[in-house]
């Protein structure tokens, strides 16, 4: 699938995102024109499909809904076997701007790393729905900071850049429901390494997240009670990068 010239593709994970899906392909025929784009339908019962089908992305449609940890892994595992080199991730409702793009291909052409993160934390405008939301990434970026021993501004962000060594791991492993802070822990402790970019976000063009103020407390004790148990998973030599780095 990837063109001859850009073996760089776009993977879009999409639940019920018809409102806000075609706009987001439209921007992307604009600022990225002729990427190619996957659409992961993760057992839509819209017409997030169809519409995606319309503006020319090849789809994966799921069918059931197997939670935004599914829906990614399986188009990792698609994008490896159509031969991608690297994978931008964008989420479907439209938070993440094509136009800031290219600020991840320059932090990872720069850098020797696996993923680039687009971090919103960093700039003048900080695009978080509630205080307690905010609160709750504040708090697990700290956490995750320390046990990663980088520095982590916004671990659930789903802005991402991730290159073909990582993805093969990711498409063996990858954490299921709010699977990013997750990621991010397994993949330190595989051995590979994460830079972030700061980039823009923007508030959802429709629907709300599936976060409230409630889930966030419980997102938060969740995906804390996980990182702790993951310290003491062994590492999978399989798919480590350089044998792995045991960081307890």
């Amino acid at each position: 699938m990837p063109t001859r010239n850009n073996k760089t593709g776009l993977l879009i994970p999409a639940y019920n995102e018809q409102a806000s899906l075609g706009d987001l392909l439209d921007e992307i025929q604009v600022h990225l024109p002729g990427w190619p784009v996957i659409v992961v339908s993760d057992g839509s019962h819209d017409l997030t499909a169809a519409l995606a089908r319309s503006r020319g992305a090849v789809v994966l449609d799921l069918p059931c809904n197997l939670g935004v940890g599914g829906a990614v892994q399986a188009g990792f595992q698609f994008a490896l076997d159509q031969g991608f080199d690297r994978i931008i991730r964008l989420d479907g409702d439209g938070q993440h701007p094509p136009e800031e793009v290219p600020k991840l291909i320059e932090a990872m052409d720069r850098e020797d790393v696996d993923l680039v993160v687009g971090s919103r934390f960093g700039i003048e405008q900080e695009c978080i729905s509630t205080r307690a939301r905010y609160a709750g990434i504040k708090v697990l970026a700290w956490f995750l900071s320390r046990i990663c021993h980088c520095r982590i501004t916004d671990p659930t962000s789903g802005f991402w850049l991730v290159n073909r060594r990582l993805m093969t791991y990711f498409a063996y492993d990858y954490p299921s429901d709010y699977p990013e802070p997750e990621a991010l822990a397994l993949l330190r402790r595989q051995g590979y390494e994460m830079k972030e970019a700061f980039v823009r976000f923007r508030p959802r063009h429709a629907g709300h997240s599936t976060i409230r103020t409630w889930g966030t407390i419980y997102f938060a004790f969740k995906v804390g009670l996980a990182l702790l148990v993951d310290r003491v998973r062994p590492i999978n030599t399989l798919y480590a990068k350089n044998g792995g780095i045991h960081i307890r």
